[in-house]
């Protein structure tokens, strides 16, 4: 693995590129009050926060870290859960799909908030399980990465633009870092421990780019979230 100071400034650019994407992303939000426009803003701020305790655990390697990766982890895995039902909803609403869209939404946060507690009030079952747990965990955040890669590129296809083809990438380089992750957990390849940071980091750079393209604008034309939410 990277030495400490290295992964902590990972961790510390890697939040920092998530806080940044939220303020693009709350956007549509303010503009419309649509709650469906919450799913993007929602996950990168998780995602964000992840980082955040990462780069505390990883400033602090002799102070117990159970509680620390278990909030990381889940952190991060309904940062990802956010994104695929912002996705799966990303068509205009009916009355019902909202409905639907806002009772998935409670019960995330619902899930999120009981997971929590529970690593808190049992961290003794929690330093157990870890270890086995995150590598079903991550298998769930691919699947997420693969539907939400496969979602943005079917949209990009129906409607080419030479911007948008970048959308499906930075999942796809999100998932591969997910992927080299798993292998991390498997068998602690420490290639693949750095392979998942650098795709990360060139993720998150894509899709700040992407959000730069398409919201900074908005004064000289109408906001068109189409590039980043459909791909």
């Amino acid at each position: 693995m990277l030495n400490a100071p290295i992964q902590v400034l990972i961790e510390v650019v890697s939040a920092i590129l998530c806080f940044i994407l939220l303020r693009f992303m709350i956007k549509p939000y303010r503009l419309t009050g649509e709650s469906r426009y919450l799913g993007l803003p929602l996950g990168f701020s998780f995602l964000g926060i992840s980082y955040v305790l990462g780069a505390i655990a990883f400033a602090q390697p002799s102070f117990s870290i159970n509680a620390l990766a278990w909030l990381q982890l889940l952190s991060r895995t309904f940062a990802y859960s956010f994104w695929v039902v912002t996705y799966y909803f990303s068509k205009e609403p009916s009355k019902n799909s909202q409905v639907t869209w806002n009772i998935i939404i409670s019960l995330l946060i619902v899930a999120l908030l009981s997971s929590v507690a529970a690593v808190v009030i049992v961290p003794q079952f929690a330093a157990n399980s870890y270890q086995a747990t995150q590598i079903y965990v991550r298998i769930f955040n691919i699947i997420c990465l693969i539907y939400i890669s496969i979602h943005t590129l079917r949209s990009h296809l129906e409607n080419p633009a030479p911007e948008t083809i970048w959308t499906p990438f930075g999942f796809i380089l999100l998932g591969i870092s997910q992927y080299s992750l798993l292998i991390w957990a498997i068998d602690w390849s420490n290639t693949a421990f750095i392979g998942a940071l650098v795709l990360r980091l060139a993720a998150l750079t894509i899709f700040l780019l992407i959000s730069y393209r398409t919201f900074y604008p908005s004064k000289k034309r109408c906001l068109n979230e189409k590039n980043f939410t459909q791909g």
